[in-house]
């Protein structure tokens, strides 16, 4: 997950594929530039309504106000430092540059396209030069690599030997640690991002109805002491851009669309006889996996 439009773990991740040192570098990137992007969304939010708390005004003492003054430059400064240095960017440009690695690596490991060849150094040598173009191709991301794990290595002998192995054994292995893999990852995330979905709308009207019975109440006797509704709308605004940064929506709808898919391609993988049809149905779920990734992170993009 690894982390996925915007969740902790994003899919494919198993133990049986030994993935070349790029793949783990990058993914730990995009994992910490997560986990930075979400701390900073989470704790702007937080001083926002600590500063609504503020304001209610239950004080008049200089040191009263100077905490409050303290506590709204902090939330500004927060917002300033997310918004200049962009830690989401990395995310995706690492992820992206992850699961390239990653489509890469499954389609030599099950000899599929575009290393097909008949001898393995000539799959060599293609999987070196696109590796090299992809990591030319994300060299703006270098920063976020560096102090990594680099002294792996980049074609695992793991990735050559079961390139190795019979047609019959590659779609096994293609078929359980990918297949299956992704589509219960995208099952489980849609009906976990459909769950929170449904959690924050439900969180973001009991504000909504607390502030408003507050308010109710003094239409009903305007001389009845007043109940505070800032920390309220604060809260709920904070709701709702939680609920519109995670996407849980949009995510919940794709990802199940995406399982769906997976499941046609399982169906053709399992029916293919030749190594050519093999190589043609990887290429085609290859494919779908990255249009997901694609669209997932302009998605992200979309909202930030």
């Amino acid at each position: 997950m690894n982390i996925v439009g915007g969740e902790q773990i994003r899919p494919g991740a198993q133990h049986m594929m030994t993935y070349p040192t790029l793949f783990e570098s990058a993914d730990a990137a995009s994992n910490r530039s997560q986990w930075w992007f979400l701390a900073l969304v989470r704790l702007e939010y937080g001083l926002l309504l600590v500063t609504a708390f503020f304001s209610l005004g239950w004080s008049d003492t200089r040191e009263y106000y100077a905490a409050y003054a303290i506590v709204f430059a902090l939330s500004m400064i927060v917002m300033a430092y997310r918004s200049t240095r962009k830690p989401e960017r990395t995310w995706y440009q690492a992820r992206a540059l992850s699961e390239s690695v990653k489509t890469l690596s499954w389609r030599f490991a099950m000899r599929a396209e575009p290393f097909d060849d008949t001898k393995s150094s000539d799959a060599r040598r293609d999987f070196r030069s696109l590796l090299g173009t992809v990591m030319k191709a994300n060299q703006s991301i270098s920063d976020a690599l560096s102090g990594l794990k680099a002294d792996g290595e980049q074609l695992p002998s793991a990735m050559q030997d079961m390139r190795e192995k019979k047609l019959e054994e590659r779609r096994a292995f293609y078929l359980r640690h990918r297949i299956a893999d992704q589509r219960a990852w995208y099952q489980k995330k849609a009906q976990s991002n459909g769950a929170a979905a449904k959690r924050w709308l439900v969180i973001s009207c009991l504000a909504y109805g607390i502030g408003l019975f507050f308010i109710l109440t003094r239409v009903i006797d305007p001389s009845a002491a007043g109940w505070p509704t800032e920390p309220l709308v604060v809260f709920a605004s904070a709701a709702i851009g939680w609920t519109q940064i995670k996407k849980f929506n949009e995510l919940a709808a794709a990802y199940t669309l995406t399982a769906q898919e997976i499941g046609l391609t399982q169906s053709l993988i399992e029916d293919t006889k030749t190594a050519g049809e093999f190589s043609a149905a990887v290429n085609e779920a290859e494919l779908a996996f990255s249009r997901e990734h694609t669209q997932w992170a302009a998605r992200q993009q979309q909202g930030n």
